[in-house]
């Protein structure tokens, strides 16, 4: 039984990691861009524009699986710095000072960080090992 889903992880992972990165990249686009949504971009050259741009980007290269490690890493470290900019300081508890989202994308970043782009990812493609010549 083990066997059957152990056999689906590499699938599932991947799904999170494209799921997660587009999600991410709409929090970037809804900043930068105003879509989905209806509310005005934000200033290219403000703290929330930077911030747009790691999401927009970031949360791409993450869904594709490109350079995935790095911006992961950099995704991670962004909502870890919006957790204590934005929530921290409003209250200790995420959940009252409704943080929560900021914490989950900062540690499911983190582990995509650690584990890497896994498959249906650029970077997989691009570092397939070569085949030993005999």
């Amino acid at each position: 039984m083990n066997d059957t889903f152990s056999r689906c992880s590499p699938y599932v992972y991947a799904l999170l990691r494209i799921v997660v990165g587009v999600l991410f990249a709409m929090h970037g686009s809804q900043k930068l861009l105003g879509i989905p949504g209806d509310k005005p971009p934000m200033e290219l050259a403000s703290l929330m524009g930077v911030a747009g741009i790691i999401e927009l980007v970031g949360g791409l290269l993450i869904a594709v699986g490109l350079l995935t490690r790095l911006a992961a890493f950099l995704c991670s470290g962004t909502m870890a710095v919006a957790y204590f900019m934005a929530h921290a300081p409003q209250h200790a508890l995420p959940i009252i000072n409704q943080g929560e989202l900021a914490v989950v994308y900062c540690f499911v970043f983190l582990y995509i960080w650690a584990h890497g782009p896994g498959i249906w990812s650029i970077d997989s493609l691009i570092r397939r090992p070569d085949p030993v010549v005999r």
